[in-house]
């Protein structure tokens, strides 16, 4: 295979690649499985590059099965992935790059496993899930009530396996794919039925701005393959930005767009979920806290539709549904106070949802994380307006806390820590009974911690500890 200018639009499929002389960037598990996956179906494929941002540990070329492989990192990476016919990408390394727009511009091809593994399968009997918040809950319901229909389901993307990795298994009846903006960037295929959970500022520093994060996270309606668009009907910019969208403009034609959260489908009626007004389940019946989990569970319903997928009787199916951790998780309930985890919740709108869960019972909140700009405006008046007390952690903790005093929130509602160990003694002492300590910290955490995973995990000992 020899891929040259421009070839890089073309839906490359994994088998194809037998024979290529093959670039990596990046590392983590889509790379693990792209690279095991290379060396046992396509031998005479060659990891020739591998590039990093940083020297990787010494053991990296024995991970991607690539001994004979060329590391790089810095000044050199461009020349040396210019070398190969094909760069396969974490998806954390950003398409916006230079040196991505230069390898691109010298026609090779750049590409990610899960877009690889999409283009050799086709999108058909996919949903793939995508959104800002939800998504991971979103996909692992649509699996769960795929299996209690009778089907056979696949869980793969962000959530499950790497996407590769479902070569080695047979063709489920359903596969469940949760994409990041990350992976639709650059997606060359996508899934039969494409959801959206909803749509608001984030990574804005990978795509470059907000408006290319939105622009790239809807290229998923507009690509081929896609036959249903399954949107959030409650997300009026999102619900905008789908109507004047290009995804009509397709050489195969306009996709079909289906509504959830709207009282025509599927949507959140008194906390729990109703078809067409008719309530269906009550919020003490659903396994997931919170009016944005109720939601998330009607998209999953919807997708299913779309794929002409008999629903299982609700809400008997939903019986044994695990909520996933550092997502509104009850790591502990002691003296009267629930301990809760909502790590992932990176940004103020998921912060301002995991606050709804609660309505109505005290709340001492710990937030802030790594800056990436957020406006706290509307998250610092509904702090001031409740009954919450803010602990703000760095590094945007202050900022936070300045939002909610603008809005009215008092000095003693309003306290400043400096990392979690002061952030989680403060909250016990505050706490009375009734009330919920909860982790939402409206930003990420690569400031201080490894990820939104290690920071939760930081947040559950020490509540364990203290």
């Amino acid at each position: 295979m020899r891929c040259r200018r421009r070839c890089w639009r073309m839906c490359v499929r994994f088998s194809e690649l037998d024979g290529a002389r093959i670039g990596v960037w990046g590392a983590g598990r889509e790379i693990a499985s792209f690279a095991d996956q290379l060396a046992r179906r396509l031998p005479a494929a060659r990891i020739v590059v591998a590039a990093f941002d940083a020297q990787p540990p010494s053991d990296v070329l024995d991970t991607l099965r690539a001994p004979a492989a060329r590391v790089v990192s810095g000044a050199d990476v461009v020349a040396a992935l210019a070398e190969c016919e094909v760069v396969v990408r974490s998806p954390g390394v950003s398409i916006h790059r230079p040196e991505m727009l230069a390898l691109r511009e010298a026609g090779v091809l750049v590409t990610t496993a899960t877009s690889l593994w999409l283009c050799e399968r086709g999108g058909g009997g996919v949903i793939g899930v995508t959104g800002t918040k939800g998504k991971s809950t979103t996909a692992a319901l649509v699996s769960h009530l795929a299996r209690a229909a009778g089907k056979t389901a696949q869980l793969a993307g962000n959530i499950g396996v790497p996407a590769l990795d479902l070569l080695d298994a047979e063709r489920a009846q359903v596969t469940v794919v949760e994409l990041s903006s990350f992976h639709i960037a650059d997606l060359q295929m996508g899934p039969e039925v494409a959801l959206v959970t909803n749509l608001f500022r984030e990574h804005a520093d990978w795509h470059g701005s907000e408006e290319t994060y939105r622009a790239e996270k809807l290229r998923i309606l507009g690509l081929a393959g896609v036959r249903v668009g399954v949107i959030n009907a409650r997300d009026a910019q999102l619900m905008g930005d789908v109507a004047a969208s290009a995804a009509g403009a397709r050489p195969e034609g306009p996709i079909e767009t289906r509504v959830f959260g709207a009282p025509a489908g599927w949507d959140v009626l008194d906390g729990g979920i109703a078809l067409a007004g008719a309530l269906v389940a009550t919020g003490s019946e659903l396994p997931l806290r919170g009016e944005h989990n109720a939601l998330n569970l009607c998209g999953a319903l919807t997708a299913l539709e779309a794929l002409a997928v008999a629903l299982p009787p609700l809400p008997a199916s939903l019986s044994g549904f695990a909520p996933l951790s550092h997502r509104l998780e009850l790591v502990l309930e002691r003296d009267g106070v629930l301990w809760v985890n909502d790590s992932i919740s990176t940004t103020p709108e998921s912060t301002l949802a995991a606050l709804a869960s609660f309505r109505g019972r005290e709340i001492v909140l710990i937030g802030g994380g790594q800056d990436r700009g957020q406006d706290y405006a509307q998250l610092g008046a509904a702090l001031a307006a409740g009954a919450t007390t803010v602990i703000g952690v760095p590094s945007t903790g202050a900022r936070l806390l300045a939002a909610a005093r603008d809005a009215g929130a008092p000095d003693a509602r309003a306290l400043a820590a400096a990392d979690m160990l002061e952030a989680v003694t403060l909250a016990r002492e505050l706490a009375r009974p009734g009330a919920v300590v909860l982790l939402s910290p409206a930003a990420p955490s690569y400031d201080h911690y490894r990820d939104f995973e290690q920071r939760g995990e930081r947040f559950g000992e020490l509540a364990a500890r203290l």
